[in-house]
């Protein structure tokens, strides 16, 4: 079961979607390539949350902090936040800002690798199988 979107968040993701930090946006030039054939959102609405980037296939949420996050209540509110996604069986992974400036490509290839890991965990093909599968239309002789 997903959670809901309330339409106050699909409105604020919007918004921030046009607004990404520096690391955001850097790791959205790569993410935005589907790499390894796995799609990413970004900036997306669960609830009354909006997540950096999610791949929903892996039900992962990817959280770029900044040192705001490791600042007064943010800590708590960031273990409730990651409580309620993993209500939903949505899991979170979060990467250091300063990381993604250091050396984005690495964090999108620590990324990629956790996303395999737990569609081999949840038993599912990999992305590279289920793009190479033949279409219902091919199979009907349609085109």
């Amino acid at each position: 079961m997903r959670p809901n979107k309330p339409s106050a968040s699909i409105k604020r993701a919007k918004k921030l979607r046009r607004e990404l930090t520096k690391p955001e946006f850097m790791l959205w030039q790569i993410l935005r390539q589907s790499p390894g054939g796995h799609k990413f959102r970004k900036q997306h609405p669960a609830g009354p949350f909006i997540l950096d980037f999610f791949c929903a296939r892996a039900n992962l949420a990817i959280e770029v902090d900044g040192m705001a996050h490791d600042m007064g209540g943010n800590p708590e509110r960031d273990a409730k936040r990651d409580a309620w996604l993993a209500a939903y069986r949505i899991d979170t992974l979060r990467v250091p800002a300063v990381d993604v400036l250091r050396d984005t490509t690495e964090v999108a290839t620590s990324i990629i690798a956790t996303v395999e890991d737990r569609l081999t965990e949840f038993g599912k093909a990999p992305a590279s199988l289920r793009h190479d599968a033949t279409s219902p239309s091919q199979v009907d002789g349609e085109e």
